[in-house]
């Protein structure tokens, strides 16, 4: 069946599975537009700025576990988009923006609305395309969807020129994933490494398990549990790690870092195991590597991106693969082992009554007042009222601190945040856009957000 450009857009889209699509129209994108609404296999969610567009499909992404779509014009609707895809792109958050360009014949001759698509967005995402033909959209789109959701996950343009979208080719159903032979992403951990990592544990009297974005972007928050549960070790997560492990469990100690806890901070500085899923050591975790390599422990890191580990932490045993993976060969092996020794029960405990002695700092505590409502205490009472299950967004700066400290996330994927990027400061910053989950449609059709 021959189609145009257009066409093989939304019917590739709706072949991978896309339920909504985030975007504004513009003219290099305007034949792609009259195809979307001659179907009806997805919903067309329409938003009032590009960069809108992209930090409510990376939202949308965040809680669903689904690759986000965004569809924005040539020239500005592009540069609009930037802030949203750098955004996603430090979150490792799986994106496929579509881009409109000028007519092929006028790229690079200053048209009007033309931008360098390529060129400007190469530095923040995981990879970009230019289509010079109509018979390359359907397998750009599939390499698109590909690259966005697999190995460390993050964003993937598709700039597409208006020409192409006119033109006629024949359509090809999919036949399975793509194979792309310069992109094979390791999952599968090193036995060796996973060994001695289970090793390092086993010998441990004070372990600590520090989880960050990487579990829950790997759904592995069912393997933390397992793997806190058989250690018996204390839990500390990320901003971006919040509820991979339920904050409301006695084994977390809370955030580490500038905003973290005291107990955490503490944990692990003086722990002398400390194993990293999916975590980066970023600046405001540990500030600078060489205080927090004073103290002399064991680290052990999982991590799917291999240039993430020992990037700022130089670890002693690192594991490159899905963090989901890892861990179940990594707790199953744990679980093989012999039960632990009474030493080692004994090390155990006595870890856990020095992490309660620094609980009694409670470096979380504040004053309450009956003349005055606190943002602490307004965020505790919203934790009430929704049980810790709702899903919370926030843009970035002192409430949303409040927010993530205060208000002890129990599941994955229900905390919607700008992290690494620390997107603020703009008409269209990242908490505004966002409040479309868990199921868009409806929320936004009873605010009265929806248009098609």
């Amino acid at each position: 069946m021959e189609l145009n450009g257009a066409d093989i857009v939304v019917r590739t889209l709706a072949e991978e599975g896309v339920e909504h699509v985030f975007g504004y129209p513009g003219g290099a994108v305007l034949y792609i537009y009259d195809a979307i609404f001659k179907q009806d296999k997805f919903r067309h969610i329409l938003v009032r700025h590009e960069q809108a567009a992209v930090h409510a499909a990376d939202a949308y992404s965040r809680s669903s576990n689904k690759v986000g779509v965004a569809l924005v014009t040539s020239g500005p609707g592009l540069t609009n988009a930037v802030t949203g895809i750098a955004t996603a792109y430090t979150d490792s958050i799986p994106l496929v923006v579509i881009s409109g360009q000028v007519n092929s014949q006028a790229i690079g001759e200053d048209a009007f609305q033309e931008c360098d698509a390529i060129g400007i967005t190469r530095p923040c995402v995981k990879h970009n395309f230019l289509v010079r033909d109509v018979r390359e959209i359907a397998d750009t789109i599939r390499k698109a969807f590909y690259i966005a959701k697999t190995g460390r996950p993050g964003p993937v343009l598709v700039d597409i020129p208006k020409d192409i979208t006119v033109d006629m080719a024949r359509y090809t159903p999919k036949r399975g994933e793509p194979v792309i032979r310069s992109y094979t992403p390791v999952t599968k951990g090193h036995q060796g490494q996973i060994k001695k990592a289970v090793q390092l544990l086993a010998q441990a009297e004070r372990p600590m398990i520090y989880v960050g974005g990487g579990a829950i972007l790997s759904d592995a928050s069912e393997q933390v549990n397992q793997l806190v549960k058989l250690t018996g070790a204390p839990c500390t997560t990320t901003l971006m790690g919040l509820g991979a492990f339920p904050g409301g469990d006695d084994q977390y100690v809370g955030m580490p870092g500038m905003h973290g806890t005291y107990e955490a901070n503490m944990s692990m500085q003086y722990c002398d195991v400390l194993i990293a899923v999916g975590a980066r050591f970023d600046d405001r975790v540990i500030a600078n590597p060489r205080h927090f390599a004073q103290v002399p422990r064991k680290i052990i890191h999982i991590d799917i991106d291999p240039s993430s580990i020992s990037k700022r932490v130089k670890v002693d045993v690192p594991i490159v693969g899905c963090v989901k993976e890892v861990l179940i060969e990594l707790n199953e092996l744990y679980a093989q082992g012999k039960a632990a020794s009474n030493a080692k029960k004994t090390a155990l405990a006595k870890w856990w009554q020095q992490i309660n002695e620094w609980r009694g700092v409670k470096s979380l505590a504040y004053e309450k007042s009956d003349q005055l409502i606190k943002p602490q205490s307004v965020i505790e009472a919203l934790w009430e009222v929704t049980g810790g299950n709702a899903f919370v967004t926030s843009d970035v700066g002192q409430h949303q601190m409040w927010a993530a400290q205060y208000y002890r996330f129990n599941h994955p994927r229900r905390w919607i945040n700008s992290g690494g990027l620390g997107t603020i400061c703009t008409p269209m910053a990242y908490g505004k856009p966002t409040p479309i989950v868990p199921k868009p449609p409806e929320l936004i059709q009873r605010r009265g957000w929806l248009k098609r």
